[in-house]
């Protein structure tokens, strides 16, 4: 089985540690629990200027590393790549990220699993032909089995798989969405997640 696995708030807390940041940075308080929306600037309410300070800040090598590791993540994984799956984690991580989240992903166990800084948000145009930078028209050139994926804003980059059973991690800005068919469901964690995949 070809699995896709999300990066930011499915193998990692990242949401956690923005609402902290937010607090560090601008003294904005917005706990876990009350971000509602995947777009951050909207969650936390920062203006243009604060919220590109905040991304460049939040993908910093030092603040990439610190990311607590989702429970379950690297453990049920592994057990996949031991059972033959294949497993690509697929991340809207600008490419600028990708040596400190590769490192992240070796320090947490995940050293077989392939890694791909996607160009979801047109920022990487010109990292063209590098192995671990895909543009869309790569992307969609892949083919996968299932999804675990939290963000309502990527459901649109699985068109073109109609049969892809997408695994939707619970998160609070994406328990007011619908999900656009049968074919997703809600999982409140990795043990979960491994069952339905078993």
């Amino acid at each position: 089985m070809k699995i896709y696995v999300d990066y930011d708030d499915c193998l990692c807390e990242t949401a956690r540690s923005f609402s902290e940041l937010a607090v560090e940075m601008f003294g904005i308080h917005v706990p876990y629990e009350k971000i509602r929306y995947f777009e951050l600037n909207r969650s936390f309410g920062l203006n243009e200027e604060q919220f590109e300070q905040f991304m460049i800040r939040g993908h910093q090598p030092e603040v990439l590393l610190s990311y607590e590791e989702t429970p379950g993540a690297s453990k049920v994984i592994n057990e996949w790549l031991e059972r033959g799956h294949e497993v690509s984690v697929i991340t809207g991580r600008p490419y600028s990220a990708y040596d400190p989240s590769r490192q992240w992903l070796d320090d947490h166990g995940l050293k077989d699993v392939r890694m791909y800084c996607l160009n979801k948000y047109g920022r990487n145009g010109f990292f063209r032909n590098i192995d671990f930078s895909l543009e869309l028209e790569d992307y969609y050139k892949m083919k996968f089995d299932l999804a675990v994926e939290d963000s309502p804003k990527a459901f649109k980059f699985f068109d073109h798989l109609p049969d892809l059973k997408v695994l939707v991690f619970d998160r609070p800005w994406n328990r007011e969405c619908v999900f656009p068919g049968p074919n997703y469901t809600r999982c409140t964690d990795w043990e979960r997640i491994d069952s339905l995949v078993r």
